[in-house]
């Protein structure tokens, strides 16, 4: 098992909280890394139709069986259980008791929001980084890693892409949408997602998307945040600082893993990458998401935008840190062009908090540079822990 970077945070926070809560995109390791961490502590899949049953129907009786602590999977299964797990860590009066885990992003936030305000830590983890996925046997070659993906399934059980990807996609569509919301027209939906991803580093705009997939705009608003919810897609906020230019306010859309993305645009094997056109926007998505990792591995929230003016003038990402904001490009060429930074250079001479510029490329060399530093996306988290030393 390759052990995960987040592991210390929740180590550390399910001694200082009584519970910790685990969200994450199905698939992303989350029961693995939970029952790793805490070997000795009693487990509960709430999946499971006898075990769900019950929990709803006797909390009191199944909680007795697990006064000392557990880990309970899928928790949000079960909402309402939550409320007695409070009673009873609060009876306790002590930390390090429940080790709680989710795949649905909103509901969960709710319902703990409810029950456990002040009483747990949430941490999210991501399929791999690009740092785990390197201590596997996997490719790290850019056209593999866009292929694929980080889903550690994939990689642990060396199953092929194309395969595993296709049957996640089609057990999301058959489980977590109709739990998560009543939608009625699948094939509409599945175009939907597809279009979505045919979009990630594009600004969002839903009247088009909707158009393109015959919904509405409100219908269209409504999956997308189905898709947020099961941690499928993810917003990146534009940039509003106090600059004296006229900046966009559309977010850009990614997914939480290249490899789905990839997936469902039609690429079904590595060598369909390297000539095809939207190449470069899954690169920029590989490049968010590695920011994004280095974060939350950390227990971080985001902090991440982009800068756009209503003039093109554009930096793929912005990553702040207490000393300054590091302003970032994604190149998915493997030969670094110097012109690279006069885009960078712009955009710092509007955003007075820029301190460091990086070009992340798809070459293998890192390169310092006397307008910045030129990075692979494997070096990219290893430079950001330089960067940011409060992380």
């Amino acid at each position: 098992m390759i052990e995960r970077e987040i592991s210390p945070r929740l180590e550390a926070l399910y001694s200082q909280y009584p519970f910790v809560t685990v969200t994450g995109p199905r698939q992303s390791g989350k029961t693995t890394l939970c029952r790793a961490a805490f070997p000795d502590l009693p487990y509960a899949n709430l999946e499971a139709p006898d075990v769900r049953e019950f929990a709803e129907t006797d909390p009191r009786g199944f909680l007795a069986r697990y006064a000392e602590g557990a880990i309970f999977d899928e928790i949000q299964r079960v909402p309402d259980l939550l409320s007695y797990l409070q009673v009873q860590a609060d009876e306790a009066g002590r930390n390090g008791m429940f080790v709680l885990t989710g795949s649905e992003q909103f509901a969960l936030s709710d319902a703990i929001g409810q029950s456990l305000a002040g009483r747990t830590a949430i941490l999210r983890l991501l399929p791999f980084s690009f740092d785990e996925l390197a201590r596997t046997d996997a490719s790290t070659l850019v056209d593999d890693v866009l292929y694929s993906g980080f889903y550690p399934r994939i990689h642990d059980q060396h199953i092929e892409p194309r395969q595993a990807l296709g049957d996640y996609f089609e057990t999301y569509i058959e489980r977590d949408v109709h739990s998560l919301a009543e939608i009625r027209n699948q094939t509409s939906f599945r175009r939907f997602i597809r279009l979505c991803a045919g979009r990630v580093g594009q600004l969002l705009n839903l009247s088009a998307l909707g158009a393109d997939a015959g919904v509405s705009q409100p219908t269209a608003r409504q999956w997308l945040s189905v898709l947020e919810a099961s941690y499928i897609a993810f917003q990146l906020p534009a940039y509003h600082g106090n600059v004296r230019k006229r900046l966009v306010k559309a977010p850009k859309l990614y997914f939480y893993d290249v490899g789905l993305a990839s997936h469902l645009i039609g690429i079904e094997a590595t060598g369909q990458v390297a000539t095809h056109p939207l190449r470069g926007a899954l690169f920029e998505n590989a490049m968010v998401m590695e920011a994004l990792k280095f974060r939350l591995n950390r227990g971080r929230s985001s902090n991440l935008s982009f800068f756009r003016d209503q003039r093109g003038l554009e930096c793929d990402l912005l990553y702040a840190t207490g000393e300054g904001t590091i302003a970032l490009e994604s190149k998915s060429g493997a030969t670094f062009a110097p012109d690279s930074f006069q885009a960078l250079d712009r955009v710092a001479a509007a955003v007075s908090e820029v301190r460091h510029e990086a070009v992340v490329y798809g070459g293998d060399e890192v390169q310092k540079r006397t307008r910045g530093t030129v990075l692979p996306l494997a070096e990219l988290s290893g430079w950001l822990g330089e960067m940011d030393a409060g992380a």
